[in-house]
């Protein structure tokens, strides 16, 4: 049996979805800094052909110490050479990466969403409502958010756990729909977390699309990268397979566990 989809609404709830300028502005929290919008601040603007809502936050202000960094450095987040990925960044965005820490700073350049060999360069600063990092990135030195990097796993095969749980084989009839559905499925039962479509629809002999899910509420694991393949059918795709990459918050084993 299949389970046919035919339309879905989308509701993105921002946690740690990003829009246009590497989202590091769009948040959902109650902070006193932020506030609530419908429309995109310059760091947020987010395209997307399923309907969704965003909830945007204007970029905090930052003031500049006399160490030449804004906010106070911390003893927290990756250490000097740890490698880290770019996560929960939209297909058609990128993450800035900016001279000093700050969502209201000067951007060097943009990080496509799905790059994964970002080098921490040990350095963590605070802000009133973020926390940024240094990084190296292809011999660049600037600062990113916090919100959107993490350690990622060892990429394994769930799609007969998905099957499983489904009941049946999903059918949708585009692939950004059955990822989607995949990734509506694998956040039931985490009602914090959120997701974005972070790699584009393809159809060839398979079609593919990448969705990222963030917000676990786990102090080991923040989210999962799903790579969802479908088999092309009369009325749409049919789940293949799907491949789930998982965001550590503390490091990785050598084969790639959580820590």
């Amino acid at each position: 049996m299949r389970l046919r989809v035919t339309s879905i609404g989308l509701t993105v709830l921002g946690l740690l979805l990003v829009g246009c300028g590497a989202g590091e502005d769009v948040v959902t929290t109650s902070l006193p800094s932020t506030t609530t919008s419908t429309t995109s601040s310059p760091e947020s603007t987010t395209t997307n052909s399923l309907p969704v809502t965003t909830t945007t936050t204007v970029a905090e202000s930052t003031t500049t110490l006399s160490s030449g960094l804004p906010g106070d450095p911390i003893d927290f987040g990756p250490a000097e050479g740890d490698v880290l990925g770019v996560i929960g960044v939209a297909h058609d965005d990128v993450l800035n990466l900016r001279a000093v820490p700050g969502a209201d700073q000067a951007i060097l350049v943009g990080i496509p969403p799905l790059f994964s060999d970002l080098i921490a360069l040990g350095s963590t600063r605070q802000l009133a409502a973020s926390m940024w990092i240094e990084v190296d990135y292809s011999g660049l030195t600037g600062w990113v958010n916090l919100r959107f990097i993490a350690y990622l796993g060892a990429t394994s095969d769930v799609t007969a756990d998905v099957v499983s749980s489904l009941g049946e084989t999903p059918v949708a009839p585009t692939m950004p729909e059955l990822g989607l559905l995949v990734a509506e499925h694998l956040v039931a039962d985490n009602p914090d977390a959120s997701f974005v479509m972070s790699g584009p629809a393809t159809v060839g002999d398979l079609g593919e699309v990448t969705y990222d899910i963030v917000g676990f509420g786990d102090d080991s694991v923040r989210g999962t990268r799903i790579h969802v393949f479908g088999e092309p059918v009369d009325d749409g795709f049919a789940l293949n397979a799907v491949e789930a990459t998982p965001f550590c918050s503390r490091g990785v084993t050598p084969d790639g566990v959580c820590l």
